[in-house]
C-alpha cells in the first residue's frame, strides 16, 4: 500500500493538499530540464532523510529546472512500489530498498549519499562492562541472570538497522538465528523503537537519531554501546537514487547541487538545520539540535564514501531473498553525476 505521513503545520497542508509539495517552476517556463519538466521525489520523515527538508525549506529547489513535487511516504516498501509503478523519479530512503528497485530491472541507480555511519548498538547499561569483560558470552550471561534472552528491538528484518545488529552480532561471534541467549524483534518505526525502550520491552536496539537523542534526555538506561562507525566504517543508510531517465538528465546534476548545499548547511548552520528537523519530522528543535551533534550525525552527498562497505548491505539482502543475487558496486552506483559536479 502507498502510505504516506501527515502531520505538524506543512505536512497538515500537504494532507489537505493531496500528500504533496510542488516547488520550483522552471520547467514549466522553459528551464532545460533535457525535455523533462517534471521531477517527482520521494521522501521519509526520517533523520537519513534530512537533506530533502533543507532543500525544501532554504529553497534549494528552485534550482532546480523543472517542477519538484516531493510526495512522504512511511515506509520504505511503498517507495519501491511507487517507483516500480513509474510514479516516482527520485527516491530517498535506505541502501536495501534502493538495491531492490535495481535487482527487479528497473533502470535506477544511487547518485548520492545522504549519511554515512547513522546507527548505533544500544544495550540496557548493566550490560556494558559485561560484554566488554566477555563480549558474545556476555548474552548467556545475562539470559542466566535475567531468565530471558537479550532482546533487540529494531526495524524489520532487512532493514538497515537490522543489517548492521546481525552484521555486529556475527562479527562478535553471535548467531541471532541460533543463539537462544538473544531475541531480535521487529519494531516499525523509530518512535516505536523509542516506546519499546521506554516501556522497558526491550533490552537494546540498532537505531538513528533522534533515538539515542531522545534516551538520554529521557534519562535512559539503554544507552550507547558501539557506533556504526565503530563497527562498520562508512556504513550506508539512505542513499539517493534517480530513475535513469533523470540521471541521464541535467535535473541530476541540478539536484545534487541542491543537495550538496543542504549538506553543507546542516554542517555549517545546525540551529537553522534544528528548525527544519522540527518543521519536516516533527521532532523538537532543542532536541534536534542536540542530536546534530551526535557522532551518529554524518551527513554527507558523495556517493563515494560509501561503496565500500555497500557489499555487506548486498550480501545480506541476497542471503534475505530480497534481491535474486547480490548487486555489485558497479550496478548500484552512479559515481559521475557527483564527480560532474
Amino acid at each position: 500500500m502507498n502510505q504516506r505521513n501527515a502531520g505538524g503545520s506543512r505536512r497538515s497542508f500537504l494532507a489537505a493538499a493531496g500528500g504533496t509539495a510542488t516547488v520550483g517552476f522552471a520547467g514549466c517556463l522553459g528551464g532545460d530540464g533535457g525535455g523533462l519538466d517534471e521531477l517527482t521525489v520521494a521522501h521519509m520523515p526520517i533523520y537519513p532523510d534530512l537533506q530533502w527538508y533543507v532543500m525544501e525549506g532554504e529553497g534549494y529547489l528552485e534550482g532546480i529546472d523543472a517542477e519538484v513535487t516531493g510526495e512522504e511516504f512511511t515506509d520504505g516498501p511503498a517507495i519501491v512500489q511507487a517507483f516500480g509503478g513509474g510514479d516516482i523519479d527520485v527516491a530517498m530512503f535506505g541502501i536495501v530498498p534502493a538495491m531492490i528497485v535495481i535487482d527487479r530491472g528497473i533502470p535506477a541507480q544511487v547518485t548520492a549519499a545522504n549519511i554515512r555511519e547513522p546507527m548505533g548498538i544500544m544495550a540496557e547499561s548493566s550490560f556494558h562492562d559485561v560484554f566488554e569483560a566477555q563480549g558474545a558470552e556476555a548474552f548467556a550471561t545475562w539470559a542466566a541472570e535475567n531468565d530471558r534472552p537479550f532482546r533487540f528491538g529494531t526495524f524489520p528484518q532487512g532493514s538497515v538497522p537490522d543489517v548492521l545488529l546481525r552484521y555486529w552480532l556475527r562479527e562478535v561471534g553471535v548467531d541471532p538465528e541460533t543463539n537462544d541467549d538473544v531475541e531480535i524483534i521487529e519494531i516499525g518505526g523509530a518512535s516505536a523503537v523509542w516506546q519499546a525502550i521506554a516501556n522497558d520491552e526491550i533490552d537494546g536496539t540498532s537505531i538513528m537519531e533522534p533515538v539515542p537523542t531522545i534516551a538520554e534526555a529521557e534519562g535512559s538506561s539503554v544507552t550507547m554501546l558501539r557506533t556504526a562507525a565503530e563497527i562498520l566504517p562508512g556504513q550506508p543508510a539512505a542513499v539517493t537514487l534517480m530513475s535513469d531517465e533523470v540521471r541521464e538528465s541535467p535535473l541530476a546534476a541540478q539536484f545534487l547541487e541542491g543537495h550538496v548545499r543542504a549538506t553543507e548547511l546542516i554542517g555549517a548552520e545546525p540551529d537553522v538545520t534544528a528548525r527544519h528537523v522540527e518543521e519536516g519530522i516533527g521532532m523538537p528543535a532543542d532536541r534536534a539540535r542536540r542530536a546534530l551533534d551526535s557522532p551518529l550525525s554524518n551527513f554527507v552527498t558523495d556517493p563515494a564514501e560509501i561503496t565500500e562497505a555497500t557489499p555487506v548491505f548486498s550480501e545480506f539482502a541476497a542471503d534475505d531473498g530480497q534481491i535474486d543475487e547480490r548487486l555489485s558496486t558497479d550496478e548500484i552506483f552512479d559515481l559521475g553525476v557527483y564527480d560532474s559536479l
